[in-house]
């Protein structure tokens, strides 16, 4: 592991403006002071470990990530837990993402024990920016985003030889700030966001590029957000523009269309499924058609449908919109997705001890 220098911002946010940001600092609005950064060559590998201040990046036109589209990232929050300190959820699981991610991008692995580090030493800095969570905000954390870029000044389809790893940071408010109500989704099915053999799998903007037309498709349908059907037959569910998707049946299993190199491998996803059992459900992976979605809806199988992501958590879905029908959850949150959305927090947040050994201290 590499210890990462610290260069202290000079002209840091004033106290006063940096507490009424993290009042109601919205998502992904506002940065703190610093962000970490390592430098990659294809000669001497990783170097320059180091928290700087927070700035523009200075690229050359011809950086290969604006022209080759060689580019990953990561998502994940640090929270405070009464007693003051700071922690994060299962950052391995994003240290291997991000390197999975890479490999498919034909980009440089960041050993785990750097990435992981790389969130310390800019947590520990920027510790004033981690709001405290009251009753009204209960859900305030700091939303960390790792991000790795093909930097190397040439125009020539090849993996480039210099590369940059950077974390910033951003004070997040709850997701749903005016309480937690079921969301329309609309169902794509001529627009898909990835392929088998693609980069469904991976981390990478060109995934969320490619969800952008379908999901402006659903505004229009007065739908939040969208969901994808395979590339290959049309008919088995994947995952939404950002979350991915579960579904609880009466008979008390959690279902989750299985992993594929179409989906992503989402932290909160695992979680979930891991806890199900100590919640009373029986996780279970696999294929999942549309039809079987509609009919289990239909004949009262299927009672609970919802999202999951480390932004939002759990969204509950109230209904799916499709070209020629509808599938209705209700307009209330569904009783599981509201238990599993509170015992997840509930560790996050160090409420109750974490069994599982998930929380990994940042400062």
């Amino acid at each position: 592991m590499h210890k990462f220098a610290v260069l202290k911002n000079i002209q840091p946010q004033p106290e006063l403006v940096r507490e009424n940001i993290k009042k109601n600092p919205g998502f992904g609005l506002y940065f703190t002071d610093h962000m970490a950064h390592v430098r990659y060559t294809i000669d001497d590998g990783w170097q320059a470990h180091q928290v700087k201040p927070y700035a523009p990046l200075q690229l050359d036109p011809a950086a290969a990530v604006f022209h080759y589209a060689q580019e990953i990232f990561e998502g994940l929050k640090a929270y405070r837990h009464a007693d003051g300190s700071v922690w994060t959820f299962r950052p391995d699981r994003n240290a291997a993402r991000i390197n999975r991610s890479a490999e498919r991008l034909a980009l440089p692995q960041l050993p785990e024990e750097d990435f992981i580090e790389s969130l310390r030493a800019l947590v520990r800095v920027d510790q004033e920016w981690v709001p405290t969570p009251g009753e009204d905000a209960d859900e305030s954390s700091l939303y960390l985003r790792p991000f790795m870029i093909a930097s190397e000044r040439f125009l020539g389809v090849r993996a480039s030889h210099e590369v940059d790893y950077y974390v910033i940071a951003c004070p997040a408010g709850p997701y749903f700030a005016g309480g937690i109500k079921p969301v329309s989704i609309w169902l794509s099915q001529s627009l898909k966001r990835a392929g088998h053999g693609g980069t469904g799998f991976a981390k990478c903007g060109g995934n969320y590029a490619a969800s952008l037309v379908a999901q402006n498709e659903a505004a229009a349908q007065g739908c939040q957000q969208v969901l994808f059907t395979d590339a290959d037959e049309n008919k088995y569910i994947e995952e939404l523009g950002g979350m991915n998707l579960m579904l609880v049946t009466r008979d008390g299993r959690l279902l989750t269309p299985e992993l594929s190199d179409s989906i992503l491998d989402g932290v909160t996803r695992r979680s979930l499924l891991d806890l199900a059992p100590q919640l009373g459900l029986e996780p279970e992976e696999r294929r999942i058609t549309i039809d079987e979605w509609r009919e289990g809806a239909a004949n009262g199988d299927i009672v609970e449908a919802f999202a999951c992501g480390t932004a939002a958590v759990i969204t509950p879905i109230g209904r799916i919109v499709g070209p020629d029908f509808t599938i209705d959850h209700g307009e209330e949150p569904g009783e599981r997705a509201m238990e599993f959305r509170k015992t997840l927090l509930d560790i996050q947040y160090g409420r109750v001890e974490d069994t599982n050994n998930w929380l990994v201290r940042l400062a």
